[in-house]
């Protein structure tokens, strides 16, 4: 179960996020974003080895507040050959140096990610040590395993998971919360992972964090 250790990260995970996110091809903010902690959840590493958070910032430095969805792997040395992924370094008041990496890239984060979508993993609270995610929903039709064995390919709509069988995990980055708090996937996907975080005027939103296509085009 993941273990929450409560204590100083320098720089901070949004310290980091601020001069990251800007250079992401979703990012809808302007040069500065203006970023506060909305919600999130993590997962965890068989191994023990590997940090995994899915973190919800809001940004209010564009005309509309915008919530953005942002997977982290938390690493104790650099993950070769993710150089391109790097979010930055911070210092842990107690494990020391981390290497955070946008997650999408990190297999580990990828084949958890897969394990919750097919039931095998479960959703940690983000604050809290050894305690489910209430908030979070995983729905699913059909059986099998899902490949870990990703393209990730990033554009304007988000971050797009492509598998050589076809299946195509999409991450929604810019999220949009769902009508009367109803998720409802759209045509053709197979799979989805839905939560809710604090919208920036305070309210709860709820919206879709990830959905699995069939194939083709997501």
């Amino acid at each position: 179960m993941a273990v929450i250790h409560h204590t100083t990260l320098k720089p901070t995970k949004l310290e980091l996020l601020t001069a990251w996110l800007p250079s992401r091809p979703w990012y809808r903010g302007a040069a500065e974003p203006e970023l506060a902690k909305a919600g999130g959840f993590r997962l965890d590493d068989p191994q023990g080895e590997v940090g995994i958070e899915f973190m919800v910032v809001t940004d209010a430095s564009g005309p509309q507040p915008v919530a953005y969805l942002v997977p982290l792997a938390y690493r104790g040395a650099p993950l070769e050959g993710a150089e391109h992924a790097l979010v930055g370094t911070m210092e842990h008041g107690v494990l020391g140096r981390r290497w955070a990496y946008d997650g999408c890239h990190d297999p580990v984060v990828v084949a958890q990610l897969g394990a919750l979508i097919e039931g095998r993993a479960q959703a940690q609270d983000q604050n809290v040590s050894d305690t489910p995610a209430q908030e979070i929903v995983v729905s699913r039709t059909g059986e099998g395993s899902l490949s870990s064995d990703f393209t990730v390919t990033d554009d304007r709509e988000g971050t797009a998971l492509t598998t050589p069988q076809g299946p195509v995990l999409r991450l929604h980055r810019a999220l949009q919360p769902a009508t009367d708090g109803l998720v409802v996937p759209p045509q053709g996907a197979i799979a989805h992972v839905a939560g809710s975080w604090e919208a920036a005027d305070g309210t709860r939103a709820q919206g879709a964090f990830a959905v699995l296509h069939a194939g083709g085009r997501a």
